[in-house]
């Protein structure tokens, strides 16, 4: 077979798994009722002028099953915290206890799970355009590199079982996310 279509084959496949990834990565900031410190990845924090991931500055733990306790690691940051949870779209009011600050996350009625599934979809959605897109430019470098017809068609059905593959597995990561949602 042509080496060069091997490696287009591989990259299609490593960036069809990097894709999936970010996928997950994105569930894991969905806010499930029990409390996951994934929900805050995405939170900033100023810290000396520099904004900083807050798990990089702070100590994120699970006291009870719908709290989190974050710990900074210079308690002079409190107030930036606070600040970065309060300007953030998680919708937790953060108190403040001195050396740490506590969030509690409220039980998520069955209209907010609901939607919250909903959302889950649309990223789903947004997960398989990202695998069909790479579908797409992986066919086309391969339809460049001027193989056999035989060659080509055999190396686009590959292309296809692995988007059918990785569409499949994000299909499989919604259910479960949905379904963990759902779960009262």
């Amino acid at each position: 077979m042509n080496e060069q279509a091997d490696m287009i084959l591989l990259e299609i496949e490593e960036k069809m798994e990097k894709s999936l990834e970010a996928l997950g990565r994105e569930y894991a900031a969905v806010r499930t009722g029990r409390a996951n410190p994934n929900i805050l990845d995405r939170i900033m924090v100023s810290y000396y002028g520099v904004d900083t991931p807050l798990k990089q500055v702070a100590s994120i733990s699970v006291p009870e099953a719908q709290q989190l306790y974050i710990k900074p690691f210079d308690k002079s940051i409190l107030k930036d915290i606070e600040t970065a949870i309060n300007t953030s779209s998680l919708e937790l009011p953060p108190r403040n206890d001195g050396t740490g600050i506590r969030l509690t996350l409220p039980a998520l009625t069955g209209e907010r799970r609901r939607s919250l599934v909903k959302d889950v979809e649309k990223m789903a959605e947004a997960g398989k355009v990202a695998i069909r897109h790479i579908r797409r430019d992986g066919n086309e470098h391969l339809k460049k590199l001027g193989l056999t017809e035989d060659d080509e068609k055999g190396y686009l059905e590959d292309v296809q079982a692995l988007t059918d593959a990785y569409v499949k597995k994000v299909d499989e990561l919604t259910k479960e996310k949905s379904e963990e949602l759902l779960d009262v």
